[in-house]
């Protein structure tokens, strides 16, 4: 937060758009954060590669704590469930 302060929010959003639009992506959201996180980011990546270069660099540069989630469309998730993966629970 203290390069936020020195630099300015809409700065580090800016910053961080041109970033992702360099990498092939976009932001849908950037928001900054009462509590124990000071900024949500969703970034949307070609892919998850590209998405985990992003989030290296980040975390790399050592000035902030991220967390990935990697979401899952509905649409996806219907793929997924189609597939019927062979699993079998403990026990079961």
């Amino acid at each position: 937060m203290q390069g936020v302060m020195k630099e300015g929010a809409v700065n580090r959003r800016t910053f961080i758009e041109k970033m992702a639009a360099e990498m092939g992506g976009w932001i849908p959201s950037f928001d900054f954060a009462f509590g124990d996180t000071d900024a949500y980011v969703i970034v949307e990546m070609p892919d998850q590669i590209t998405a985990a270069s992003v989030a290296t660099a980040v975390a790399a540069s050592g000035a902030v704590n991220i967390e990935t989630v990697v979401l899952i469309s509905a649409e996806d998730i219907d793929q997924a469930i189609a597939k019927n993966a062979p699993y079998r629970a403990p026990g079961a």
